[in-house]
């Protein structure tokens, strides 16, 4: 039974570029260069036959390529302790259509709709309980974050395998944009 979830792939210098951010915080987990994505959508574990169907009703979503911008720091958690350490997003409408595409798709298809706001961002780091102090001088130094922004040209539908140490992601099918 596959753990999925459907995202845009981030360039290779994107994913270099936020993987030099890694460090300084205490007790987080990095996330791997090659993990790193922004996700639309995420659907959790499905049968096979689910799987199949959904991809087969990503491939019906027309969306045109647009451009998008990593831009600033945060976190996700409570204000006594940290959960995620991110990456944020400029706002983006066309982001927002291709989303609501997406999740318009998974949730015909019987998956219930996001309970939560979306608020794109790429994962930087995990951390269990971190007290928002430790996190003081990151966000200071990186708050300014700023990234030369990129073409987006296609989504995907990717599959999340647990390995000891991390997850691994393998790209099930992959969704071009076009005009």
């Amino acid at each position: 039974m596959p753990r999925l979830f459907i995202a845009i792939p981030l360039p290779d210098a994107v994913r270099l570029r936020l993987s030099l951010l890694a460090g300084g915080v205490p007790g987080a987990r990095w996330t791997p260069a090659e993990n790193m994505h922004l996700t639309l959508r995420f659907v959790g574990d499905v049968d096979d036959r689910d799987a199949d169907d959904l991809a087969d009703a990503l491939g019906d979503i027309a969306a045109r390529p647009f451009a998008l911008r990593i831009a600033g720091v945060g976190q996700f958690g409570d204000k006594r302790r940290a959960r995620v350490l991110w990456a944020g997003v400029e706002p983006s409408t066309a982001l927002g259509e291709l989303r609501a595409a997406v999740d318009g798709q998974v949730v015909r298809l019987g998956h219930p709709p996001e309970g939560r706001r979306y608020s794109p961002h790429v994962t930087l780091a995990r951390m269990k309980g971190l007290a928002p102090e430790r996190l003081a001088a990151f966000m200071e130094t990186h708050g300014g974050l700023a990234l030369a922004p990129f073409d987006v040209a296609s989504f995907a539908l990717i599959s999340s395998h647990r390995g000891r140490e991390r997850a691994h992601y393998r790209v099930e099918a992959s969704y071009p944009l076009s005009d």
